[in-house]
């Protein structure tokens, strides 16, 4: 069922926030560990704190291409970037 169907017919909105990435370490993790996670657990939006992906300084628009084509739909940010 879509998220769009979910929320018309009273359903939940399954979200999936993934904490910090922390440089090459936390990508390979996000890498590995996401699509299992996509398949458990089916959500409707993937949220994930990249502001440490590029060597635990930032993130950069290479780094952040990687991590959407993985799957995730909104990168979120902080103090380093």
């Amino acid at each position: 069922m879509t998220a769009d169907r979910r929320l018309l017919t009273g359903g939940s909105l399954i979200v999936l926030f993934i904490g910090d990435i922390i440089g090459e370490p936390g990508r390979k993790m996000v890498k590995q560990a996401l699509p299992g996670l996509l398949k458990a657990h089916v959500p409707d939006l993937v949220i994930a704190n990249g502001e440490n992906a590029a060597g635990g300084f930032g993130i950069t628009p290479d780094i952040a291409e990687e991590l959407f084509g993985l799957g995730i739909h909104v990168l979120t940010s902080g103090n380093h970037v």
